[in-house]
């Protein structure tokens, strides 16, 4: 099943445009999704610079850069001037904005899905054999095709080096050279039949498709490690024949499993509510992945393992690992230290991340490849190019012009493209051809094409785009803007409302599976502590460092870190609970540490080196971003449990006794706990 499930994979589709996840009631997207229907030409979403050519050379490559596949339209200069007139003799800026220092500047709009096909052969049309002659493609549809080209292979990179460090963690970290096999087959196969069932979905973003298969890996291989580790536990100290010891392992472990499973399991469901789809699409993937990694680790793992239990215990070998039954020692010494560092950092770590800078778009190349390159060059002569159409009710030519010209006159606006004020105001639309006037109106809108000098996002970009929309409601009731930063700036306005509604499910649900598995109100409370102050001081080193961050990443890792991290804490407290039943609270402390460091360090560093991964091997920047976050989160997260969470059980034993239902804790007159205790 898993390699059926592994072909179809290849099957599923693939959407690059992350416009497609905005909601359908926000104006870019209304906006679209009329232009759509009203008009049969597009925004133009590539930029073709071709250098050293005549105006006569550029007539001759805009009618091949027509003729090529999946190339709906081409703009140049000679769409709003007349060529026959000496080029010194035209509007300077208008010529500039086309043609300057003997380049030639084409905007292109590409048919979605076409846009590898179409950006192949315009590379092969202006390319010269060493790709030293100048010319150059950029825009929308070039970093898709970009994405496109680099999504499988950076896929398959990842899993390449993963895949063989996670051998060699678990190696060291085991003792039976076969045990890690059996680790990484049970999450492996449901990692398989997930990314398989996605075919049911149709389409998965290339950001879900990008980092699910290795965020599920790294964040379910802990439910092995905590069942296999159960299962040679009493092997050894019950000497049980193996099947019992099966049995009793996933007695013992089913409460730790299934509530690290449903803590992350909720934790990538609350993504779900997210306003921005992009949530729902990773959300419901990766929640997928857990539900068949958990079944695959009660079901697969203990059956597969009693199948090759005599090469298990064949290949047996002593610890690689010094062992951590004493580590209780050593972080009870930092115990003080990590409690004061904590209260210190807490409220600057809230602070801090409700104020990180955010980057808004899907993310271009990283710096070093060819699409930079290209993009540096365009700018270089051209500089920055940002289109953006602008629809409202046609009919009233006048008031059209009025507007037109003021917006003209707005900063970062080069150049307004309407039909008052290319055609003018004095010859009706009815006396010239369709081929002109379709451009500019349908039977409801009149289209604006506004260029500006902006980036494509960022404060200018998204100032530009409010002025732009403020006059426009000056002059009508009704009015729609679609471009990349309007679309953009609707994602920015709904960051706020998506980071706050999204993590509050995510406190909520985690709080309530914590509480119903350990029985107690004390103990959601300083698990969730825990995890969150590691998130927020991760959240909030962008901010004092002032490097952006990619808004994806920030709703993505203020769950996933929460959801699966707050794994670790569960195992230890889950320990600590029942140790505590029978010994004192130091007792129980290093007996739980000891039993419990070895997975937390497993699993931490398991999942560390997926985010870290992530941010080498992909080219782009939101991906990366994801990825640097999920890596040092993970580590804060570790330090937390291993450092600060100790100190704080042991300091609130006696609430947590009296807040927990049956806790049954030891009695012991020296610190007045009775196992009668809550």
């Amino acid at each position: 099943m898993a390699l059926v499930c592994f072909a179809l994979y290849f099957f599923v589709g693939v959407n690059y445009n992350l416009v497609d996840y905005l909601p359908p009631n926000e104006q870019s997207t209304r906006a679209i999704a009329i232009m759509g229907e009203e008009f049969t030409q597009k925004i133009p979403n590539a930029n073709v610079m071709i250098r050293d050519v005549s105006i006569f050379g550029a007539l001759d490559y805009k009618r091949l850069l027509s003729e090529i596949d999946g190339v709906t339209d081409v703009v140049w200069l000679d769409d709003f001037a007349d060529l026959k007139v000496p080029i010194g003799m035209q509007d300077a800026s208008l010529v500039e904005m086309y043609y300057k220092d003997g380049a030639a500047l084409f905007m292109l709009s590409i048919e979605s899905g076409m846009e590898t096909r179409a950006c192949a052969a315009i590379r092969e049309l202006i390319y010269t054999e060493d790709d030293s002659g100048g010319n150059a493609l950029s825009g929308e549809a070039a970093d898709r095709d970009f994405m496109q080209s680099a999504a499988l292979s950076e896929v398959l990179n990842a899993m390449a080096i993963i895949l063989p460090i996670s051998v060699a963690i678990l190696l060291i970290s085991t003792n039976s050279w076969l045990e890690p096999l059996l680790f990484l087959g049970a999450i492996g196969v449901a990692v398989l039949i997930n990314m398989g069932t996605n075919i049911f979905f149709g389409r998965v973003s290339f950001l879900t498709n990008s980092v699910s298969p290795l965020l599920q890996l790294a964040v379910s291989l802990d439910y092995a490690i905590f069942l296999l580790h159960r299962f040679t536990d009493n092997l050894k100290e019950s000497g049980a024949k193996p099947e019992e010891a099966m049995k009793q392992a996933i007695i013992a472990s089913i409460t730790a499993i299934s509530a690290s499973a449903l803590t992350t399991l909720f934790g990538f469901i609350a993504l779900v509510f997210m306003e921005f789809k992009i949530g729902a699409d990773l959300g419901l993937i990766l929640a997928k992945g857990i539900i068949s990694s958990f079944i695959s680790v009660v079901v697969f793992l203990p059956a597969l393992t009693l199948c090759v239990h005599k090469a298990l215990e064949r290949t047996r070998h002593r610890p690689l690992l010094p062992d951590f039954g004493n580590v209780y020692k050593i972080i009870s010494k930092t115990a003080a230290p990590a409690v004061v560092i904590v209260l210190i950092i807490i409220v600057p770590g809230f602070l801090g991340q409700q104020r990180t800078s955010f980057v808004y778009g899907a993310g271009s190349a990283s710096s070093g490849t060819y699409l930079e390159r290209d993009k540096n060059a365009i700018e270089g002569i051209f500089g920055k190019n940002n289109i953006a159409a602008l629809l409202v009710p046609a009919g009233d030519i006048v008031k059209e012009r009025d507007m037109c010209l003021e917006l003209e006159d707005l900063d970062n606006v080069n150049s307004v493209m309407s039909y008052a004020r290319t055609v003018g105001t004095a010859i009706p639309s009815g006396f010239l051809g369709d081929d002109i006037t379709s451009q500019f109106y349908s039977d409801k809108y009149a289209r604006i094409i506004i260029y500006t000098d902006t980036p494509g996002e960022g404060d200018i970009a998204f100032d530009a785009v409010e002025r732009i929309q403020a006059t426009a409601g000056k002059y009508y009731d009704e009015y729609y803007l679609a471009g990349q930063s309007s679309s953009l700036n609707d994602m920015k306005n709904i960051v706020v409302t998506d980071n706050l509604r999204v993590n509050s499910i995510a406190i909520v649900t985690i709080f309530l599976v914590i509480m119903m598995s350990f029985r107690s109100l004390v103990l959601p409370c300083i698990l969730l502590v825990t995890i969150e102050t590691g998130i927020w001081v991760n959240l909030s080193i962008p901010y004092f460092t002032n490097t952006p961050i990619n808004f994806i990443g920030f709703l993505v890792i203020s769950t996933v870190q929460l959801g699966a991290t707050v794994d670790y804490a569960i195992l230890l407290t889950d320990h600590y609970r029942v140790n505590r039943k029978l010994m004192d609270k130091k007792a129980a402390l290093q007996k739980s540490l000891g039993s419990a460091v070895k997975s937390i360090l497993i699993s931490g560093f398991t999942l560390s080196l997926a985010g870290f991964t992530l941010y080498l091997t992909s080219t782009n920047t939101s991906i990366r971003d994801i990825g640097f976050l999920l890596g040092r989160g993970t580590l804060l997260s570790m330090l937390m449990v291993l450092c600060f969470l100790p100190p704080v059980l042991s300091a609130f034993d006696t609430l947590i006794a009296k807040g927990t239902w049956g806790a049954g804790f030891y009695f012991d007159e020296r610190n007045g706990h009775n196992n009668e205790a809550g």
